[in-house]
């Protein structure tokens, strides 16, 4: 499995011919979005920065796209949307969210999209289960900080956990230095970050800092 950030909480996961892309940005957004052909596209909510789905379509090859909470399966794929809130009064600010699980190589990931809740309710929680990749935002303002994200952290125990959702993704932002102060370690960025199922042997709540394309 490699997988690439792009910024803001945009990331391509690629397994063989599998190519998984979450919360691409659209042409509104000042984000620029990446373009290749995917199999399956996630959006966690209805924004701009978030909802680029019309850039991955190549040729006559178009991508599954999912935009919302439920049981989904694609090509051996197994997904789960989980209803979330992009804030902390139940989505009466800000609206509604979907993290989604995604099983792949034997893996569970999750990507939380615009989570903004201060504490993951007990259904919610159920929902995610066991995580070995976490993506989660950590910029504060419309989604949780750093503060915020090493809660829910605790309360997911994933095994590898990628920051998203801070300033401008180049590893140097106030936002994410003060998730490393949180979180504990050094924080030096990778470009791509390279994972098998054997290399989650031994590893707890470890996080990988990626560099955005």
């Amino acid at each position: 499995m490699i997988i690439t950030y792009y910024g803001s909480s945009c990331f391509k996961v690629q397994s063989g011919e599998t190519v998984l892309v979450f919360d691409p940005p659209s042409k509104e957004s000042k984000f620029k979005s990446p373009r290749f052909a995917s199999s399956l596209v996630f959006v966690s909510h209805n924004h701009k920065d978030h909802n680029g789905w019309e850039n991955f379509t190549t040729g006559d090859k178009k991508p599954i796209i999912l935009k919302g909470p439920g049981e989904y399966e694609s090509g051996g794929t197994h997904i789960r949307g989980v209803l979330t809130y992009h804030d902390a009064s139940f989505g009466k600010d800000r609206g509604l969210n979907t993290a989604y699980v995604v099983n792949l190589e034997n893996m569970n990931i999750c990507h939380l999209g615009d989570f903004g809740e201060t504490d993951l309710r007990g259904e919610a929680k159920e929902d995610i289960g066991e995580i070995d990749i976490l993506f989660i935002p950590i910029g504060g303002d419309t989604v949780i900080d750093a503060e915020g994200a090493s809660k829910i952290i605790s309360q997911i125990e994933p095994r590898i956990i990628i920051p998203m959702h801070y300033g401008s993704g180049d590893g140097k932002s106030a936002e994410l230095k003060k998730f490393i102060n949180e979180m504990g370690g050094d924080g030096k960025p990778l470009d791509k970050f390279t994972l098998k199922k054997k290399d989650l042997e031994g590893k707890e709540m470890q996080f990988i800092v990626l560099n955005a394309e």
